[in-house]
């Protein structure tokens, strides 16, 4: 195997597929990149079994073809810190790789590739759908951080695309707070689902914002595909049946407060600091156009509250919040104002962002009250 290559052009996506590569791998063939070139295209895949990212890019001077592995730290350190300059990729016989470049060469072992596992393929009954790389991230950002780390429960470590025939919801829950991202104007043909885990998601969230065509997504009961210009990821879906959560959403919310976005979410921060460290309780009353956010860790004899103004003409109320979970959302909420709708101390609350700037999207976030102590 023997080509040239810009060294950029390279390392872009030797970085993105990077993060595919676990720290644990059950095949130590895994921890290599598998180069496979083909007249002027070298495609590179990086997998951990359960998610597999596919790069492709434009080589030069090819005067041979063929497959080999090379370890992939190793690779991307010998070449992050490279100015922009061809390099020279040639694999001798006796499996050694040379990389040459204007002031130097780097010489590092080849495997051969017939080991690295073979991606999976979907089912010839698998569904298609079309969407924008720019709606897709925006769905993903706004309910990557809401999703679960549990062992117990694998279905909540990751998002649900709910799709349906009006429009496709995505969902990501961790039981202390839920987040719906609903767009009217990605459907499918019939009502469908799968999981999305959270690794894939997060390289997706990598990969997409240079991205401008729409990404074509597969999927069956078992595997989804996201396929975009230069790009393949192919993953693993999370089995199993995702929890109700339209039941959980509370709809009957007479207490609302409309309040500006960033200076609750500071105020939160601030008094957040005189909080509890084993609970993260604050308390957030309810009056007359004005909200008191309030802390107190009797433990140091610590305490501390502000006040903020806000439109409020519901009954006076106390209700208690993780503040960790309350400026998770606030943080990921868009807009400048959010609407915070309680029914009483004991139910959730909702937030809801008021500004959204494209008529096709909704966005709500659940979050669940702490017990105040008297």
């Amino acid at each position: 195997m023997k080509f040239v290559v810009s060294s950029s052009e390279l390392l872009t996506p030797l970085q993105a597929l990077f993060r595919v590569i676990s720290s644990k791998n059950s095949m130590s063939i895994l921890e290599n990149f598998l180069f496979r070139l083909s007249g002027q295209t070298l495609m590179i895949t990086a997998s951990d079994l359960e998610t597999t990212v596919q790069a492709s890019i434009q080589v030069q001077d090819v005067a041979e073809e063929g497959v080999m592995a090379i370890h992939a730290q190793r690779l991307t350190n010998s070449l992050k810190d490279l100015t922009e300059q061809p390099l020279e990729f040639f694999l001798h016989p006796d499996g050694v790789l040379h990389i040459s470049h204007a002031k130097g060469k780097f010489q590092l072992p080849a495997l051969p590739g017939d080991d690295y596992p073979e991606p999976p393929t979907l089912k010839e009954e698998s569904t298609e759908l079309s969407i924008s790389a720019a709606t897709l991230l925006e769905g993903i950002n706004r309910s990557l951080y809401a999703t679960a780390e549990e062992e117990l429960r694998p279905v909540m470590n990751g998002i649900l695309f709910d799709m349906g025939e009006e429009q496709t919801t995505l969902v990501a829950s961790d039981a202390h707070k839920l987040v719906c991202y609903k767009r009217k104007d990605v459907v499918a043909t019939q009502a469908s689902r799968f999981i999305l885990p959270k690794k894939p998601a997060s390289i997706l969230k990598n990969l997409l914002p240079k991205v401008h065509e729409n990404i074509q997504v597969g999927f069956d009961d078992k595997n989804a595909t996201f396929r975009f210009p230069s790009y393949l990821l192919i993953c693993r879906l999370v089995e199993g049946n995702y929890p109700a959560y339209r039941s959980v959403i509370p709809t009957n919310n007479t207490n609302k407060a409309v309040v500006d976005r960033i200076e609750l979410l500071n105020s939160v921060r601030r008094v957040a600091v005189y909080s509890n460290q084993a609970s993260n309780l604050i308390r957030i009353k309810l009056e007359q156009d004005e909200i008191t956010i309030s802390a107190q860790n009797l433990d140091f004899s610590m305490s501390g509250y502000e006040q903020i103004g806000c439109q409020y003409n519901g009954e006076p109320m106390e209700i208690g919040f993780k503040w960790v979970f309350l400026a998770e959302i606030l943080a990921n909420l868009p807009g400048q104002n959010v609407s915070l709708e309680l029914s009483d101390p004991s139910r959730a609350g909702l937030l809801i962002p008021l500004e959204l700037t494209d008529s096709n999207e909704d966005i709500c976030a659940l979050i669940m009250p702490m017990m105040i102590g008297i």
